[in-house]
């Protein structure tokens, strides 16, 4: 599968970022917001990027290894989830409401057939995928089909208008699944190694998170520690993060602005990343949430989120969070007065 992306070219960047400096105010003193009006000016390639029908895509797939013990709660919860989302009730609902946020809810392989439904983006793989610690999660043939249909709806919602998508996700079992993708692509000099890298999910006590991390050691005894990225998600991953990883991918393509979530989305984006490392200049790093295996990926990718509100939910939530500060960056940039427009004496 061959993705177009392409660098944003930096030609514009001393041009935007004198007409950040000479807003009303010290040289810097919106801190970060400054570095992240010029990243989405140079993303949209405009000293006055605008945000379009911004939207969270929430992709739900459920995990054969679900079923061994990896999660605090059954995988019925999957579904019932998503269940939950189309009925408005769940904080991304809440959230996206808040925000003036879009949601769609993509079927990307969970165990439940829901039929026709508003707001829901019937991708389904498979009911769900295989235990990675008996064999591969999924075949090639799966894996690539996911990335290719979470390609399809990235381009589909560009054609619409949107140029700002969120990721969030929904599956019993996939902080699992996001532990062993992290240990496989982040190098042993980033502490990726599995203890480092497995938390407690939806909420394991001890003995949970001791039987989780055995049972991720078996399947690495089976499956290896590959390092390349599609190999990595067909043996370890999950529907979800597959198509959350083609999406990714074709977001890029077309330019959009990309708010990513927490550790399961951000296992996705290290799929995407280790495809073309292009894609990194298209994110913005919502939150860094309570899973160790977060900061982790984080590090070895050399971002810095916008929050840090210990956040371990997932659905998109911390990325709905921070759309605010992405807007608030697009506004001043477009609405702030300059030294000059505003008359107002510069320093001596």
């Amino acid at each position: 599968m061959n993705f177009q992306l392409s660098q944003p070219d930096t030609l514009l960047s001393a041009a935007i970022q004198h007409k950040i400096d000479r807003k009303t105010k010290p040289v810097g003193a919106l801190g970060r917001l400054e570095a992240l009006a010029l990243q989405i000016a140079l993303v949209q390639q405009t000293p006055a990027p605008e945000l379009h029908q911004p939207h969270i895509v929430v992709f739900a797939g459920d995990h054969g290894a679900a079923r061994a013990g990896v999660s605090a709660y059954p995988q019925d919860v999957t579904w019932q989830m998503v269940e939950n989302f189309l009925a408005g009730g769940a904080a991304i609902n809440v959230f996206s409401r808040q925000m003036g946020l879009g949601l769609s809810v993509v079927d990307a392989g969970v165990n439940h057939e829901f039929g026709k439904r508003p707001g829901l983006i019937d991708a389904k793989i498979g009911p769900g995928t295989a235990s990675y610690i008996d064999r591969p999660a999924m075949t090639p043939a799966q894996r690539d089909a996911a990335l290719e249909r979470g390609r399809g709806i990235a381009h589909a919602l560009a054609g619409n208008g949107c140029n700002c998508i969120g990721f969030g996700e929904m599956g019993i079992g996939n902080t699992a699944s996001a532990s062993l993708i992290t240990h496989c692509l982040v190098g042993a000099d980033h502490d990726a190694e599995l203890y480092n890298v497995t938390g407690r999910g939806t909420g394991l006590d001890d003995a949970g998170l001791f039987r989780k991390r055995s049972l991720l050691a078996q399947a690495l005894e089976r499956g290896g520690r590959p390092s390349d990225p599609l190999a990595v998600l067909a043996e370890y991953g999950g529907f979800e993060i597959a198509m959350m990883a083609g999406a990714m991918l074709g977001a890029a393509e077309k330019r959009m602005l990309l708010l990513i979530d927490g550790f399961i989305v951000t296992s996705a984006l290290l799929v995407a990343y280790a495809i073309d490392p292009r894609i990194l200049a298209y994110c913005v790093f919502a939150h860094r949430s309570q899973e160790p295996g977060h900061r982790v990926q984080l590090d070895f990718l050399q971002v810095e989120p916008l929050m840090e509100l210990d956040l371990r939910l997932g659905e998109g939530t911390g990325a709905a969070l921070a759309f605010p500060l992405v807007q608030a960056a697009v506004n001043f940039l477009n609405e702030m007065a300059s030294f000059e427009s505003a008359g107002v004496s510069d320093q001596s």
